[in-house]
């Protein structure tokens, strides 16, 4: 980033920590404590080989396909927290109402990891070691955001942290398992309480930095991939994940995008200048092509479950 962007974002920093310090205090009100052991079938856990106990093998897996993948893709996901703290404690800081919220977000983030790892490996759900190899992969490669800067930041994590509430709580839907469902569904409410703090402080952007913020939101929507999309064959497993009704691009656009613009009245504002106006220009027609794409992938859907049933 250059100087003048980075002064930038300290003065809007500077601006919206009286928000953030709102929006911080507006969270811990509504956060309700609890805790990732009471949420593991301990009970059914089994010493593997090294313990004397036996190794996993295929048939313990549990699940469709697809369930396994999205659990798996989103257990990753959120094993890349640290590459996320170092994002935003860069873009925040660490003092303030903005550092404690750092602090606090990534407490709360760490526990999903810590969960699902441990109803996963507990049920022997899927292969313990692939998962290990994965997760070692998945974190030397890291995390990096596509558009620097405090306003980059702050849009790109409100439509993300909603899509992740969105993909955890279909995940949940998608096993069958009353256990599994109870869990991510937890989960997927931290989530969404993320996602309001982030919405909401962006929300103030709007009316301090009206046309920059334009056209973060823009870019955002316009360059959108999931936090786990450097995961190996991300792109085969997300059309499965899609395939399935889990997460597809009709969810992303409806469930997702739409729900935030909206909070954000971003077609209804009128305090933006020709760079927002361009910007938000090119959000609508974004929204239009999203909108054909999710329909030709409706009528697809089939066609492609077969295919994807001829490759397995």
């Amino acid at each position: 980033m250059t100087t003048e962007a980075l002064d930038a974002d300290l003065r809007l920093l500077i601006e919206l920590e009286p928000v953030a310090e709102a929006e911080l205090s507006r969270h811990m009100s509504m956060a309700k404590e609890w805790f990732p052991h009471d949420y593991i079938p301990w009970s059914e856990g089994k010493d593997f080989a090294h313990l004397g106990g036996t190794d996993w093998t295929p048939d313990e897996q549990r699940y469709s396909e697809a369930a396994r993948t999205s659990l798996i893709i989103n257990l990753l996901t959120e094993d890349n927290l640290p590459s996320y703290h170092h994002e935003i404690a860069t873009i925040f800081g660490r003092d303030g109402a903005w550092g404690t919220w750092v602090g606090r977000w990534t407490a709360e983030e760490n526990r999903h990891g810590i969960a699902i790892r441990d109803y996963l490996v507990v049920t022997r759900a899927v292969d313990p070691v692939a998962l290990e190899r994965a997760r070692m992969q998945h974190m030397v490669a890291g995390f990096s955001a596509t558009h620097p800067g405090l306003l980059a930041g702050l849009s790109y994590v409100s439509f993300q942290e909603l899509a992740t509430r969105v993909s955890h709580r279909n995940t949940g839907t998608a096993t069958g398992d009353p256990l599994a469902e109870a869990l991510l569904s937890r989960i997927a409410t931290d989530e969404n309480l993320h996602m309001v703090f982030y919405r909401n402080v962006l929300n103030a952007a709007f009316e301090v930095s009206p046309d920059a913020t334009m056209q973060a939101v823009t870019n955002s929507v316009r360059d959108f991939a999931m936090p786990g999309h450097g995961i190996d064959g991300f792109t085969r497993k997300a059309v499965e994940i899609a395939v399935a009704g889990i997460y597809d691009i009709g969810q992303h656009r409806n469930d997702v995008v739409m729900p935030v613009l909206r909070y954000w009245k971003v077609f209804e504002r009128n305090n933006f200048g020709p760079d927002g106006e361009i910007a938000r220009q090119e959000l609508a027609d974004m929204l239009d092509v999203m909108d054909v794409q999710a329909k030709r992938f409706d009528d697809k859907r089939e066609a492609l479950r077969e295919r994807l049933r001829a490759r397995d």
